[in-house]
């Protein structure tokens, strides 16, 4: 049968869209984190977005093997539960800015990792690319200013919350690594409705136990608006747009825009959250985004996979 022509302007359209969206987790994070804690908002964004998946849930079977299931059942636990209470502790301890501008580390973290478990080897393109990242991201954390506010909120960026960020991309980088099995076995709306549902199992457990009960009423409307956007848009929405878009246009080419998301992050806690970005921060996360346009334009070496057709 002949192939269905592929359309490149949506398909770059839906990744930029879809990255674009990404960015804006971290500003509806914060706008909800000022009514409550960090377990809460988290639970409720996976809320959310697991309604937004529940019509796919109902009309796609898993098929997955025993084997498969650990395998998703672990991806779950590190992309969802671990990764994103590490994460928006640190967007608790620093400003929506820095959190993001550290975020565009994650495209050379990438290369690493595939480079180290994947067996793929990285041009010098993709070292410098690495080195010029590494320093970007140094600039940001050395800069940060370490001043408290009332109520704990943050003055201005931490080190400490730079780091946790860093980290829980790290572990972001596992959950995509052992990911990848299954994307190659089974549609990628599979694996994300059902993944994201049996993170949001762990995470009905684990966050009362940890944070408590999660607060319910004198929450504003205000923040369960931008807790709905978290779930809907910048988790259901997202994974469907940029997944769609990979039919469309090769991944290798649609990675750059992959850097949308520490750019509109960065613009939403300036403009928006009236943040300030120091000299140091400027410079760094102007090297963020260099290395990875670098590594995703100019490298030859392979990060990316197609992800199957959804």
């Amino acid at each position: 049968m002949p192939r269905s022509p592929k359309n490149r302007t949506l398909g770059f359209a839906s990744c930029a869209l879809a990255s674009s969206l990404w960015g804006c987790g971290f500003f509806f994070g914060k706008i909800a984190l000022v009514e409550m804690g960090v377990g809460a908002m988290v639970l409720y964004r996976f809320l959310f977005a697991t309604l937004a998946f529940l019509p796919l849930l109902l009309t796609h079977k898993p098929g997955l093997n025993r084997r498969e299931w650990s395998t998703l059942l672990l991806c779950a636990f590190l992309g969802i539960p671990l990764q994103f209470l590490i994460q928006f502790t640190g967007l608790s301890l620093t400003t929506v800015s820095h959190a993001s501008l550290m975020v565009g580390t994650m495209p050379v973290l990438l290369a690493v990792g595939a480079t180290i478990f994947a067996h793929e080897r990285m041009d010098a393109t993709g070292w410098l690319s690495l080195v010029i990242s590494t320093i970007g991201a140094a600039l940001i954390a050395l800069g940060a200013r370490h001043a408290v506010a009332h109520f704990g909120e943050p003055a201005g960026p931490t080190l400490a919350g730079d780091l946790l960020v860093v980290l829980s991309l790290v572990i972001a980088l596992g959950w995509v690594l052992l990911n990848k099995s299954l994307l190659q076995r089974h549609s990628a709306i599979v694996v994300s409705a059902y993944g994201i549902t049996s993170g949001t199992l762990m995470l009905l457990v684990c966050v009362p136990l940890i944070y408590g009960l999660p607060p319910v009423h004198h929450v504003s409307l205000k923040a369960w608006l931008a807790l709905a956007a978290s779930g809907f848009l910048c988790t259901a929405a997202t994974t469907l747009l940029w997944n769609w878009g990979m039919t469309q246009v090769p991944a290798s080419q649609a990675g750059v825009l992959l850097n949308m998301e520490p750019l509109i992050g960065s613009i939403l806690g300036v403009f928006i959250l009236h943040e300030t970005l120091g000299p140091s921060a400027r410079i760094g996360g102007g090297l963020i985004l260099a290395a990875a346009l670098i590594i995703t334009t100019r490298s030859r070496t392979r990060i990316r996979e197609q992800l199957p057709s959804t």
